[in-house]
C-alpha cells in the first residue's frame, strides 16, 4: 500500500484514539462554528484527524484504503497529497459556509477528504464498480457518484442523522475540481461522466444558498 496513505491513516487513528479517551483533546480541535469564527482557524483542519468512535473511524480507513491506492496509483503521490487535502479544506469551508448561522454546530471526521479521493477515483473510472449495502449488486461508480451527491444535497435540506452532509458534499466536489485541474485530460477522456457529475456540482454551486431557506 502507498506510504502516504499508510502515514496519513496512521495519523488519523493516533489522533481519534486520544480523542475517544480525552474529551478535552476532542472538544480543543474538533470544528466548531463559534470557536471557528473567533480566530481558531486550525480546528478546519485538525477535525479531519478526529473520529468519534471506532466504526467512524474504520470506515473511513477503509474507503481511503480502497479508493486512496488507485488514485495516487494513477495520478502520482503530489496530486494524491494535494486532492486529499484540498478536498478537506473544501469540506470544511463548504460546512462553515452552510452552518455559519449555527454557532455550536460542530463536527469531527475525514469524511470530506475521503470522499473527494472517492470521486476523484470515479472520475479517473467512471465504470468502476461498487457494492453498496444493502444493494445486492454491484452498481457503477458514476451511478453511486451522482446518488451521493444528491443524497447529500437532501440530507443536508433535512438535517438526516448525526452526519456532516455538508463536508461529505463540499470535499466531493473538492474532489471533483482538483482532479480535472491536476490531471485535465480526463475533459477528452471521460467528457460525458464529466458533464454528468459536474452538472449538480454547478447547480449546486449556483444556487444552494437557497437549500436553507425552503
Amino acid at each position: 500500500m502507498n506510504q502516504i496513505i499508510i502515514a496519513i491513516i496512521i495519523a488519523n487513528v493516533l489522533f481519534s484514539l486520544k480523542g475517544f479517551n480525552d474529551y478535552s483533546f476532542l472538544n480543543t480541535y474538533k470544528f466548531q462554528i463559534n470557536k471557528i469564527i473567533d480566530g481558531e482557524k486550525i480546528r478546519m483542519f485538525t477535525s479531519a484527524f478526529l473520529h468519534v468512535d471506532w466504526m467512524h473511524l474504520g470506515f473511513n480507513m477503509y474507503a481511503l484504503y480502497i479508493f486512496g491506492d488507485y488514485v495516487a496509483f494513477n495520478l502520482g503521490n503530489i496530486n494524491f497529497i494535494i486532492i486529499y487535502f484540498g478536498s478537506l479544506l473544501a469540506g470544511s469551508l463548504y460546512s462553515f459556509f452552510y452552518h455559519k448561522n449555527e454557532p455550536y454546530y460542530s463536527a469531527v471526521g475525514a469524511s470530506g477528504a475521503v470522499s473527494g479521493i472517492v470521486f476523484s477515483s470515479i472520475l479517473l473510472n467512471p465504470n468502476m464498480t461498487l457494492m453498496i449495502f444493502p444493494l445486492p449488486i454491484p452498481i457503477p461508480g458514476y451511478i453511486f457518484g451522482v446518488g451521493y451527491l444528491l443524497y447529500s444535497i437532501y440530507g443536508m435540506k433535512k438535517q438526516l442523522g448525526n452526519v456532516g452532509h455538508s463536508a461529505h458534499l463540499g470535499g466531493a466536489i473538492g474532489g471533483f475540481l482538483l482532479t480535472l485541474m491536476v490531471f485535465p485530460e480526463i475533459f477528452s477522456i471521460h467528457k460525458t461522466m464529466v458533464f454528468l457529475l459536474g452538472t449538480p456540482i454547478l447547480l449546486l454551486l449556483l444556487f444552494g444558498n437557497k437549500l436553507k431557506n425552503q
